[in-house]
């Protein structure tokens, strides 16, 4: 150890000794190599000056809204994000967000941290969020590897799939889409998914999976190296808690059964959570999306990198800024029925009669 370490770690004792004892200083220094913590992390760490303020690095592992939890070295914290940080920030996304790396204040007595700063995001997984005013919501930050998880019934929707491509790769981590639930499908209808999604997504892998039968499976959790973090996303009830369960060993996620009337699975994660994977990694379980929206424009420099090397298709990126055309003039026509008094889907098929034969290439 140099001497300029160890000059550091005087400093931040002198500091500390006031609130915490030396051995939680200790666990608390010892504990991120688990969670991703690496030599990016460290030099990133020393670059903010954060250690030098006697503040300690933790990383985000639950959203609760108001609430949110951090991993330490002596187990889950309770967080909040101090004063000055609130007063400095400029969007709402600059708050932590579930992955983020925080420099944090141990509060003498508690089982609670202050948070002080956001370290710089290496990756960011986030959407345009549902409703109005337009705003951006940050589903992960820090990722490696985003699984983009559908099931292998009538709610497969290969337009959706592209979407949730599109936004892999503008935030700069590895695709691999798992296609769950095999066990509820025939051979048939899986080979002729997977004919159809391998299409849509040459070049990024696919794993056939089911968490009831242990299909598939140890190819997903090879992903999972020590440190590496990845997060699943999809739809609600596609099966993500269900695959968070078997990666843990455990049944720590509450999970649902499909609807028949539309084999959608029923919605059942409500928050983001952060798991400490037992053979290595960590794991990211996301609410469902009832609906991707993408910013416009958002097919950004690693979009463009995927069609000009040929893993993704050109015509599919038209297709896809086609039918975000057609989406749009579509909301603007239902909101102008519904204001001038007419029922706006009279007529319109139900979700089981449009997919009553083929999943759907269509929202």
């Amino acid at each position: 150890m140099n001497k300029t370490t160890n000059e550091n770690e005087r400093n931040i004792s002198s500091i500390l000794s006031s609130s915490v004892s030396s051995n939680d200083y200790k666990n608390f220094m010892a504990f991120p190599e688990s969670y991703g913590w690496d030599d990016h992390w460290k030099e990133v760490w020393k670059e903010t000056g954060f250690e030098e303020r006697g503040l300690l690095p933790v990383r985000m592992t639950a959203d609760y809204g108001q609430q949110f939890k951090v991993a330490t070295g002596s187990g889950e914290y309770k967080g909040e994000t101090s004063g000055r940080l609130r007063h400095l920030i400029e969007k709402e996304t600059d708050l932590p967000a579930v992955g983020d790396w925080l420099a944090a204040e141990l509060l003498p007595g508690e089982r609670r941290v202050r948070v002080h700063g956001v370290l710089p995001r290496r990756s960011i997984i986030s959407r345009k969020a549902a409703g109005t005013p337009i705003r951006e919501q940050i589903i992960a930050a820090n990722i490696d590897v985003l699984f983009l998880v559908t099931s292998l019934n009538f709610d497969l929707n290969i337009r959706r799939l592209e979407r949730y491509l599109i936004m892999a790769w503008n935030a700069g981590t590895q695709p691999v889409i798992l296609l769950s639930k095999a066990d509820l499908c025939s051979a048939d209808f899986r080979l002729r998914a997977l004919a159809d999604v391998s299409l849509a997504a040459p070049g990024v892998p696919i794993h056939i999976v089911s968490a009831q039968t242990g299909e598939g499976m140890e190819a997903a959790a090879s992903y999972f190296r020590e440190g590496k973090s990845g997060a699943l996303v999809g739809t609600s009830g596609c099966g993500k808690s269900t695959l968070t369960n078997w990666l843990m060993g455990s049944e720590l996620q509450h999970t649902s059964g499909i609807r028949e009337d539309d084999s959608r699975g029923r919605h059942t994660t409500t928050h983001r959570q952060m798991f400490l994977l037992p053979g290595g990694g960590i794991l990211i379980d996301t609410p469902g999306m009832r609906e991707l929206q993408l910013w416009d424009g958002e097919e950004g420099c690693a979009v463009l990198e995927a069609v000009d090397s040929g893993i993704l298709d050109a015509g599919r990126l038209t297709g896809y800024r086609k039918t975000q055309r057609e989406l749009a003039f579509l909301e603007r026509k239902e909101k102008s029925r519904s204001i001038s008094g007419h029922p706006a889907g009279v007529g319109r098929k139900t979700k089981k009669e449009r997919r009553s034969k083929h999943w759907s290439y269509e929202d």
